[in-house]
């Protein structure tokens, strides 16, 4: 079996060189490039140049060189089923592994481009879809976020002037200044989400809800009361002093601040 194949194969290059150098023959008489018979036949230069110097080694199969052999034959105005006829392609069985890369340009069909447009809008659609869920699921998270009606506001939002008395409760809450005069520095961290209000110096600096991880910090120069709807959800630290809880989980609470007057 082997050595069939070894005749046939030798038998192959020596009709292929004998075939080769007639076409190449015929092509310099009509003065005829192998660019023009390329773009006529829709083979490649370089295995039409294969055929004329009977380079068995760089073509495909028997089968796709006896096709080529008629189409360059015929491109010539020769007989193409001769030199087709001529060319020992065996029994049909294919000798050689398959090189697709030598198959001509013909071999694309529009089915091919078809499958491939499909695939492509496929793709489109299926990432235009995750995006367009992504944005809802964000959307739907910011519609979540509780505002701050949602918390309960003191019926007394009148901020305590500096020299009102407080109740026992209120100036339990009241921190002082180490030293006289020193401005109150103020700040807050959030453990869970709460709303917040802040007077400094009788005048409502802000009023809304902050998230969990914010911290912020206000100072003033005599006073600074903080009102939280989530008071076990808020930190506050006075002066560089240890952040205390303002109070239980879901309870409004306030706090006031205030410096020690100047001696």
């Amino acid at each position: 079996m082997k050595e069939n194949t070894r005749n046939l194969q030798q038998e192959q290059v020596e009709k292929l060189e004998v075939l080769g150098a007639r076409l190449r023959q015929c092509r310099l008489e009509k003065s005829i490039t192998l660019e023009e018979v390329a773009a006529q036949t829709r083979i490649q230069a370089r295995l039409l140049q294969a055929i004329e110097e009977g380079r068995l080694d760089l073509l495909p199969e028997p089968v796709y060189i006896q096709g080529f052999l008629r189409r360059f034959a015929e491109a010539l105005e020769l007989d193409g089923a001769e030199f087709a006829r001529d060319f020992p392609a065996g029994s049909g069985v294919l000798l050689m592994k398959p090189r697709w890369q030598y198959l001509p340009a013909a071999q694309l069909r529009p089915l091919h481009l078809y499958l491939l447009y499909i695939l492509l809008v496929i793709s489109s659609v299926s990432g235009l879809s995750y995006i367009l869920n992504r944005s809802a699921v964000q959307v739907i998270e910011v519609e979540n976020i509780p505002s701050a009606q949602q918390f309960p506001t003191p019926k007394n939002t009148q901020p305590i002037p500096p020299k009102q008395s407080l109740d026992a409760r209120q100036s339990a809450q009241v921190s002082h200044a180490s030293q006289d005069g020193k401005p109150v520095q103020v700040g807050v961290t959030l453990k869970a989400q709460s709303w917040i209000r802040v007077v400094v110096d009788g005048k409502t600096e802000f009023e809304g809800v902050l998230p969990e991880g914010t911290q912020r910090t206000w100072v003033a120069d005599e006073q600074l009361i903080v009102r939280a709807g989530n008071a076990g959800g808020v930190l506050v630290e006075f002066n560089d002093q240890s952040a205390k809880q303002m109070g239980a989980p879901g309870a409004v609470e306030e706090m006031t601040f205030a410096a020690n007057p100047r001696s």
